[in-house]
C-alpha cells in the first residue's frame, strides 16, 4: 500500500500525561502505553467490559477505509466505543484465546487498548499485535520509518490492572510487518481470533488469508464488500456473517489534523479533533452471536401486484426487507441490507444479482444477456440478493 508520510511527533506533545483532563487539549493525539499513568485508568472490575470508556480518547490508530480519492488521504481512527460495542456481543468466544491483531500499531491502537485492559475480564491467553514500519504516534503504516515490531502480552503481572511497556514484550520484525508476510503468517498462526480494521483495498486478499487459515475472526469493513466474488460465497455458505453491533452503516471516524474536512456530516471538536462520518461500515466476522437467530417477524402477505416477477429471473421483487411476504416460498429478490437481519435459520441465500454477470454469483437461472441486473417492467432495480424462506421457518 502506498501510503503518505505522517508528520514528526513533537517532543513536548509525548510527554504530556495521558489522563481524560489533559489528553482533551492534544487534538488528533492519543497516549502511548508507555505514557500511561498508573492512577489515570481505573482498575477494571467485574465483567464490565466498558471500562476503558472512562479515560481513553476517541481517536484510534488510523487504517484505510477506502481510497479517499479527492482527498488523497486514508487514515482513519476507529473510535473506542465502536469497539466496545461489537466484542461485548463476543465475550464468550475469547475466554482462554490468543488474539491477534495484525493491522494495528499496539502503541497507538484503541485494538490494542481494548483487550490488553481487559484481558483478565475476558480470559485471555495471550494477545499479539503487529504494525508496519512507521513508528509516529499518528501515522503508523506509511512504511516511512526503519523497524516494524510485534508485541505480545500475556496479562497483568504486578496486579495494577494495567499494561505497563514493562509488562509487553516488543520484538522486532525483520521485514515490513505486512500481514502478507512470512513473518506476519507465522504469527498468525498462533492466534485463535483476529481483531482489526484492515485496509479495505486490500480486503479480499486479507480475508482469504483468514479463511486459509482457518481462523475466527471479527475485522471491519465496506458493506460493497459482500458483492465481491471472493466475499459473497462465504455469505452463502454461512461461513461469514455481519457483526450484531452495525446495521446503520454510518459511523464516524477521526482523521488527522491535516485531513480536509469536504465532506457533509464532518465536524470539529471543541478541542480541536477532527471528525468524518464514513457510510457502509460494517464488522465481518465468523463467530456466531444469539441475534443471529432471531427471528425476522413477518407481516405482509403476497399478491402479484405487490410484489411483481422479475423480466430476467424467476423471483419477485421486494423493495424493502421489512416487506417479506410471509407466505410465499419462491424466490425473492431482496436489499443487500437483508444481510443485517439475516437468520440462517429462517432463510436461505441462493445468490446475487448485480451489474455484472457472473453464473456462480447469481445461483438461480439467467433470462437475460450481460446485465446481470434485476428488471422489472423494463426498467433496472438496485443489486438483490435472491433468498427463500426455509420450509421448516
Amino acid at each position: 500500500m502506498v501510503k503518505k508520510k505522517s508528520k514528526p511527533v513533537k517532543k513536548k506533545q509525548a510527554k504530556k500525561s495521558p489522563t481524560k483532563k489533559k489528553a482533551a487539549k492534544a487534538p488528533a493525539k492519543r497516549p502511548t502505553l508507555k505514557r500511561v499513568a498508573k492512577k489515570s485508568v481505573p482498575k477494571a472490575k467485574g465483567s464490565n467490559l466498558a471500562a476503558t470508556r472512562k479515560t481513553a480518547q476517541s481517536l484510534n490508530a488510523p487504517r484505510d477505509l477506502t481510497v479517499a480519492k479527492t482527498a488523497k488521504k486514508d487514515e482513519f481512527y476507529t473510535q473506542l466505543s465502536d469497539i466496545e460495542r461489537e466484542m461485548r456481543n463476543h465475550k464468550e468466544h475469547f475466554k482462554n484465546k490468543v488474539v491477534y491483531l495484525n493491522c494495528d500499531d499496539p502503541r497507538v491502537s484503541n485494538f490494542f487498548h481494548y483487550f490488553s485492559y481487559n484481558f483478565e475480564i475476558l480470559g485471555l491467553k495471550k494477545v499479539i499485535a503487529t504494525c508496519y514500519k512507521s513508528q509516529t504516534m499518528d501515522l503508523f503504516s506509511q512504511n516511512d520509518s526503519e523497524r516494524a515490531i510485534w508485541l505480545e502480552y500475556v496479562g497483568d503481572k504486578d496486579g495494577n490492572g494495567i499494561p505497563e511497556i514493562e509488562e509487553i514484550g516488543i520484538q522486532p520484525l525483520k521485514g515490513d510487518g505486512d500481514f502478507r508476510s512470512q513473518e506476519s503468517i507465522d504469527l498468525l498462526q498462533q492466534a485463535d481470533i483476529v481483531v482489526t480494521n484492515p485496509p479495505f483495498s486490500l480486503f479480499r486478499e486479507y480475508i482469504a488469508q483468514l479463511i486459509r487459515f482457518e481462523k475466527k475472526f471479527i475485522i471491519l469493513g465496506n458493506i460493497n464488500a459482500v458483492s465481491y466474488k471472493e466475499v459473497f460465497p462465504l455469505f452463502r455458505a454461512n461461513q461469514v456473517w455481519y457483526g450484531p453491533s452495525i446495521s446503520s452503516g454510518d459511523r464516524e471516524f477521526g482523521v488527522p489534523a491535516s485531513y480536509p474536512l469536504a465532506a457533509a456530516g464532518s465536524r470539529v471538536d471543541e478541542h480541536g479533533n477532527k471528525f468524518v462520518r464514513v457510510k457502509g461500515v460494517r464488522w465481518f466476522t465468523n463467530l456466531d452471536t444469539p441475534k443471529r437467530h432471531e427471528e425476522l417477524v413477518l407481516y405482509k402477505t403476497y399478491s402479484p401486484s405487490e410484489y411483481p416477477t422479475y423480466d430476467n429471473y424467476d423471483a419477485i421483487e421486494v423493495s424493502k426487507t421489512k416487506e417479506i411476504p410471509m407466505d410465499y416460498l419462491g424466490v425473492m429478490g431482496v436489499p443487500i441490507t437483508f444481510l443485517d437481519k439475516y437468520n440462517p435459520d429462517q432463510f436461505e441465500i441462493l445468490g446475487m444479482a448485480a451489474s455484472s454477470y457472473d453464473e456462480f454469483m447469481m445461483g438461480i437461472p439467467f433470462k437475460g444477456k450481460k446485465d446481470g441486473r434485476p428488471i422489472v417492467a423494463g426498467e433496472n432495480v438496485y443489486a438483490r440478493i435472491f433468498i427463500k424462506k426455509k420450509a421448516s421457518a
